[in-house]
């Protein structure tokens, strides 16, 4: 097993949840922590506690992106009118990774920030390796004409795994997408409950 997926199946461990919804999280078979201590009755947690897992969850969800990477989106989220948790939702499905990964061009959200690292990916037709770019309303996703044929992502487009929401529309004869709107908490398809109002409180604290 590589680095990246033992860490990715050590956060579903440790939240107690599968919070990609895969088949593969050994959270189906054991619910416990990871480590040797990982089955210990866990106490009830504080406040503080509560929001840090809430934390934790909603940026290990989007590729354990860093804690510089995510306190700076919540700044960010802050200054914008409206609901502070809504845009912070918002922001974070605005980014590349996550758009691709909306669009099952990929089948998880650590490949599709490798896959836009590698080059794969165009916006507007021009290519972008950053997987923290901004897509912007109205924005077009596609898979180069060279990689569109990969395993990868044949295999991500067909899976009955998960849908693709409708604020992402989508034509997987061409590999191309399309962000149709900035979407609520309510319309992001997450397996478990997530909750940014929570991760606003930790950080104004």
């Amino acid at each position: 097993m590589s680095k990246r997926h033992s860490a990715k199946y050590k956060i579903d461990r440790r939240m107690g949840e599968n919070i990609w919804g895969r088949g593969k999280s050994p959270v189906a078979k054991r619910e416990y922590g990871p480590g040797q201590h990982g089955q210990r009755r866990k106490g009830k947690l504080s406040d503080f506690g509560v929001q840090l897992k809430a934390k934790q969850k909603l940026k290990g969800y989007y590729g354990n992106i860093s804690e510089k990477q995510f306190k700076r989106t919540y700044q960010e989220a802050m200054r914008l009118k409206g609901d502070s948790s809504e845009n912070l939702i918002g922001l974070l499905e605005r980014r590349l990774d996550a758009v691709i990964y909306r669009a099952k061009f990929v089948p998880t959200v650590f490949a599709a920030r490798q896959f836009i690292n590698h080059g794969h990916i165009k916006v507007n037709g021009r290519r972008v390796n950053v997987a923290s770019y901004r897509v912007k309303i109205g924005d077009v996703v596609e898979v180069k004409e060279a990689s569109k044929q990969l395993a990868l992502v044949l295999e991500a487009s067909q899976s009955g795994e998960r849908d693709v929401p409708e604020y992402v529309e989508v034509d997987h004869g061409k590999m191309v997408a399309k962000f149709v709107r900035v979407p609520n908490l309510s319309d992001v398809p997450y397996p478990v409950q997530m909750e940014p109002n929570l991760v606003v409180e930790f950080y104004s604290r």
